[in-house]
């Protein structure tokens, strides 16, 4: 979806799909879900409980996230916006909120790769994906290291930039069981196949560094599993990336995405590892009206199958998907409920 505070909307994520989804069969988890731990403790204390010290490495389990126990586990916490425009949104104030008065299991740090982003300084934003990640590990949290390509669509424009990028991050993370790697946001107007063979390059680099963690692969259309261009999960299901402990992910805005959406996610869950990466109650653009009752058909959903997601956006951005009101990060006003929109108010109560 579009970040860029000045941008307009792009309607093309909203496209309705063309074709009717067809069911594919059910797969039963043997696996005894639990929550992945309440973030109650200080940023400081070490050993203290918090979801990384309740859980350690994360691991892929057939179709589940599982802790190192085996045990499934639902991650539930916040996307940062682009930190080219709200780094300021990201501080030690902040986090302490996630962590302690949200109980935020994870913090998706979300890199920019254009749109003033990653490509116009890749050490300043290398180094600053690397102070948040670190601000979300010392506190419990777990961190998704989101490649937040966008436009162009084909991840494989930034292919070079996306090795550099992976190749520091993981090296940096190797020994840490507290990061995921997001390797490709929204592709869009590409193929599948196109998606899947970009993925498969880009999996070995971190795994030559990191060859433990989990890596999330972006889907066609958006990440909505091809459903935004009339497609459905089973591209995926019938011609998987060739990697392991890999997670897939799918991107929704309750405002806009309806019935077609929800049940391409239930069955695709049934059949992939899934991981929401970003989901919003307004519409594809994160902004307008709150459809509450849709969102939570949704919170249902990834409740009942443990999949795990983050909200976009930890931010005070005009638009009503950014969960504070305009002025806060500045202020550094992050604590309680009287600094939040609606929809942030909503959203907090979910993360806890």
């Amino acid at each position: 979806m579009p970040k860029n505070p000045t941008s307009p909307a792009r309607g093309r994520r909203g496209r309705k799909a063309l074709l009717a989804l067809s069911a594919l069969g059910v797969v039963t988890a043997m696996l005894s879900p639990v929550r992945a731990g309440a973030a109650t403790a200080p940023a400081a204390p070490s050993g203290a409980a918090s979801p990384i010290s309740d859980n350690g490495q994360l691991r892929v389990c057939g179709t589940k996230l599982c802790n190192s126990q085996g045990q499934a586990v639902q991650l539930r916490g916040m996307s940062t916006h682009g930190t080219q425009w709200y780094s300021q949104c990201v501080t030690d104030g902040s986090l302490d909120v996630l962590a302690n008065e949200w109980q935020a299991d994870v913090l998706r740090v979300s890199t920019y790769v254009q749109e003033g982003g990653y490509e116009t300084d890749p050490a300043r934003f290398t180094s600053l994906a690397q102070k948040f990640v670190d601000g979300a590990n010392r506190r419990g949290m777990y961190a998704v290291i989101d490649w937040h390509m966008l436009s162009p669509g084909d991840p494989n424009f930034n292919l070079e930039r996306a090795k550099t990028f992976f190749t520091a991050m993981a090296k940096k993370y190797k020994d840490s069981p507290g990061v995921l790697y997001e390797i490709a946001n929204e592709p869009s107007d590409v193929s599948w196949s196109t998606v899947k063979s970009y993925a498969e390059k880009i999996i070995p680099v971190i795994r030559a560094q990191d060859p433990d963690a989990v890596v999330l692969v972006g889907t066609r259309a958006w990440s909505s599993f091809g459903v935004s261009d009339g497609a459905d999960e089973k591209e995926v299901v019938n011609n998987p990336v060739n990697a392991s402990n890999i997670m897939y992910t799918f991107h929704f805005y309750a405002a806009s995405h309806r019935d077609e959406y929800l049940a391409a996610l239930d069955r695709a869950s049934d059949k992939l590892p899934v991981f929401v990466t970003e989901f919003g109650t307004q519409n594809y653009a994160g902004e307008g009206a709150n459809d509450f009752a849709q969102s939570q058909r949704f919170l249902d959903l990834m409740k009942r199958k443990n999949i795990s997601w983050t909200n976009w956006n930890y931010s005070d951005d005009n638009r009503s998907g950014a969960v504070f009101k305009t002025g806060s990060c500045n202020a550094g006003n992050f604590s309680g409920t009287g600094v939040l929109k609606e929809a942030g108010v909503w959203i907090r109560d979910r993360v806890r």
